[in-house]
């Protein structure tokens, strides 16, 4: 009888340098493209500082999804507009740096070309259901790739960022605000 070790391969140090050269060349070269293409617009939706309208059929399909259970449904659509204008809030607060990074993650989520592979929707955002946007969520949370894990970081922190800061979401954290001076 043959013995099946079911262990997963060691990852080397090279290798794993190999795969994080290879996905940062890829995720660069795919915001560069979206940018000369003209698909990353880098003019601000009306009435935000930062992000850009292409920007905004992500968010709005991926807020619902990580707010679920901490908003009743009849308020979900106000509080995915008030997370919006805090993420918004924030990322023109950030340093230039990390707001182009920022941009280029939405642009990378945005192309057709890159949204699919990496992320396994292949159509728009506005299409997909709930349950796509939680796949892809465990889908980049488990990846192997450091590159996904830290866009899965990023995304959850900034929609936590900006639904925590807002004072509508605190009733039902128990949180009764600041002290009043």
């Amino acid at each position: 009888m043959t013995a099946h070790s079911m262990d997963a391969p060691e990852l080397s140090r090279r290798s794993l340098l190999k795969v994080g050269l290879l996905g940062s060349a890829f995720l660069a070269t795919a915001g560069v493209t979206a940018s000369l293409s003209g698909c990353s617009a880098s003019v601000p939706a009306q009435g935000l500082a930062i992000l850009r309208d292409g920007d905004l059929p992500f968010l709005r399909a991926l807020i619902p999804v990580i707010l679920e259970g901490a908003v009743p449904a009849e308020k979900m659509e106000a509080a995915v507009g008030k997370t919006i204008a805090g993420i918004d809030y924030s990322l023109n607060r950030f340093s230039p740096e990390m707001a182009k990074l920022t941009n280029q993650l939405f642009d990378v989520l945005a192309m057709g070309v890159t949204r699919g592979p990496l992320t396994g929707i292949w159509g728009s955002w506005e299409k997909a259901s709930g349950d796509d946007i939680r796949q892809f969520l465990d889908r980049w949370q488990n990846s192997s790739l450091g590159l996904l894990k830290m866009g899965h970081a990023s995304l959850l922190q900034l929609v936590m960022l900006a639904w925590y800061g807002n004072p509508d979401s605190w009733g039902h954290c128990g949180y009764p605000g600041p002290p009043t001076v």
